[in-house]
């Protein structure tokens, strides 16, 4: 005597997005430019502060415009050369099985093989002249190359179950840890005098011109980690342009790097598709930082040094860059703190 499986089946997934096809651009903005404290306020703000009350508000101001909805997750991705005659075909080939299952009868069979020998023949064809011209029709190199990729190298197939965060987590942080047992310890060395008598420097305040024209010139690539998608950051740019200016003059000239860009998102993707994905030992880790860090990059001039100063200074620090540029500092070195 068996008794019945109490196991409940597992609920289907549902992804949750946000409809960004149907919003305005132009109405975000008008949100987001009325939510924002005005430019007095802001700049009297300290700059962890400043950062989560532009985060937030650009984060509240999508979800009222473009609330989030869900829909059932997809499995697998679409096939893009899958068209509506294809997809009725499909159909109809379906339907010739459940009807070939019920009947078991000889002419339904036949109907049913007729119909999966065309359809494949057509899923084939229409494969082939998809790929055909996005070959023929593709300039770039990195598109083509991304291309052959998906060809030859499918993706993994989905990793344990078992293997939870937390797991991944205790296994990366103990293999740092090893890895840096093995070196040995440093040896004392001690500081050499400066070349360079003062010591006094200071970035030059950013305009909002350059943090535009530093806004607009990246790549819109987007973290999950973000308010909102950098390609709407873009073009709302106007709006935010003040607020933007008076957060970056202030992590350079404080020299604190607000928190909320310290946090990162972890991915564990297998080195290799052949791997097997059940050993952990098999991944790797690869991390996606918030896409705002981008505009804390770049070079500042010194201005706060005379010239006798500003030109010794700079000749030791060209002479250990190796660079012949003008006088510029790398705005990392401000970002310590």
């Amino acid at each position: 005597m068996t008794l019945p499986s109490t196991l409940k089946p597992s609920p289907p997934l549902v992804s949750f997005h946000h409809n960004l096809r149907s919003l305005s651009p132009s109405r975000l903005s008008t949100a987001v430019s009325t939510s924002l404290p005005t430019l007095n306020v802001f700049s009297t703000l300290d700059v962890n502060t400043a950062t989560d009350t532009l985060s937030s508000t650009l984060t509240t101001c999508l979800d009222n415009i473009c609330p989030i909805s869900s829909r059932p997750a997809c499995t697998t991705p679409p096939s893009p050369w899958l068209s509506d005659d294809l997809r009725e075909h499909q159909t109809d080939l379906r339907a010739a099985e459940r009807r070939w299952w019920k009947s078991k009868d000889s002419a339904d069979l036949g109907k049913y093989q007729f119909l999966l020998a065309t359809f494949s023949d057509n899923f084939k064809s229409a494969k082939n002249s998809y790929y055909q011209n996005k070959i023929n029709s593709t300039t770039d190199t990195r598109s083509l190359f991304r291309t052959f990729n998906t060809l030859l190298c499918p993706p993994p197939p989905p990793p344990d179950t078992s293997l939870t965060p937390d797991v991944f987590a205790s296994f990366f942080t103990n293999k740092v840890t090893s890895i840096s047992n093995t070196f040995s310890a440093p040896y004392s060395v001690k500081h050499l005098s400066p070349v360079c008598n003062s010591s006094v420097f200071m970035f030059s305040p950013l305009t909002d011109t350059e943090v535009s024209k530093l806004l607009l010139s990246n790549h819109p690539t987007t973290c999950s980690l973000d308010p909102i998608p950098s390609h709407l950051l873009q073009a709302i740019s106007p709006s935010i342009l003040p607020a933007l200016t008076h957060l970056i003059n202030t992590s350079l000239l404080t020299g604190t790097f607000p928190t909320t860009f310290k946090q990162a998102r972890v991915t564990p993707l297998l080195k290799k598709p052949a791997l097997n994905p059940t050993q952990i030992e098999y991944y790797r880790p690869v991390l996606s930082s918030h896409s705002w860090q981008k505009h804390l990059k770049g070079q500042f001039s010194i201005k706060s040094l005379p010239i006798s100063h500003r030109t010794s200074c700079w000749m030791t620090i060209s002479q250990a860059l190796k660079v012949d540029t003008p006088p510029r500092l790398p705005c990392c070195l401000s970002l310590s703190r």
